[in-house]
């Protein structure tokens, strides 16, 4: 069988007219501009979730969500979030019932039709105000605007790591690079999680206690 064309998803998950909730639809429309590279496809899902459902049944090896979820940290955080394992990626924190789209019953449902890739993460960005049925806004806060940037940066880095991980140039869980392979840069490892699937704040290395995030906070 051949290999499917594209390997890596990256569904943007939102509901534009709810505000903040808007997030992952704006990161990959800005995605969508930028240069990527083969093997990527990125796709705003919007509150379409039978089509991401189907969408996650497609071949993919990899699929990046991408969403606004209320996880305490400060208005416009980005978080990448890795669990150890992919089956048990945990959305109890996320703020999504407000445009119909659970990641969690998504996720679900394609796992009991065996329809999920091996490997699932999220870029998360912390809303500024919790999203309701009766939020009825088409802007970002500023906080959230501001960290669209921050996300698509983190998910180029992403891309690059997964790629190269499928080419053989070593991979999440730290095995050795093929020979040829460009050297590895940890710094894009380290954007928002570590090696182990803990979460961190988004950036050029794990966010410690006391440095400040991509957003300049302490």
């Amino acid at each position: 069988m051949d290999e499917p064309s594209y390997t890596v998803l990256v569904a943007g998950i939102g509901n534009v007219f709810h505000g903040d909730d808007g997030f992952g639809v704006e990161v990959v429309r800005r995605l969508e501009k930028r240069p990527l590279p083969a093997g990527v496809d990125v796709t705003d899902f919007g509150i379409r979730g039978i089509d991401l459902m189907y969408a996650l049944g497609d071949g993919y090896k990899t699929v990046v969500l991408v969403d606004a979820a209320e996880r305490g940290h400060a208005p416009g955080t980005v978080s990448l979030i890795e669990p150890d394992d992919a089956g048990g990626l945990d959305f109890g924190g996320t703020a999504v019932d407000a445009h119909g789209l659970d990641p969690a019953k998504v996720l679900r449902l394609a796992r009991e039709n065996g329809r999920a890739p091996s490997r699932i993460l999220l870029v998360a960005c912390e809303p500024s105000s919790q999203t309701t049925d009766a939020t009825w806004e088409m802007a970002l806060s500023a906080a959230v605007s501001m960290a669209v940037d921050d996300a698509v940066r983190l998910i180029e880095r992403l891309l690059e790591k997964e790629l190269a991980a499928e080419r053989g140039c070593g991979n999440a869980e730290g095995n050795p690079r093929r020979a040829g392979c460009a050297p590895d840069d940890d710094r894009a490892v380290h954007a928002g999680h570590d090696r182990r699937g803990r979460e961190g704040d988004a950036g050029h290395a794990p966010v410690h206690e006391g440095q400040v995030d991509v957003n300049g906070r302490p």
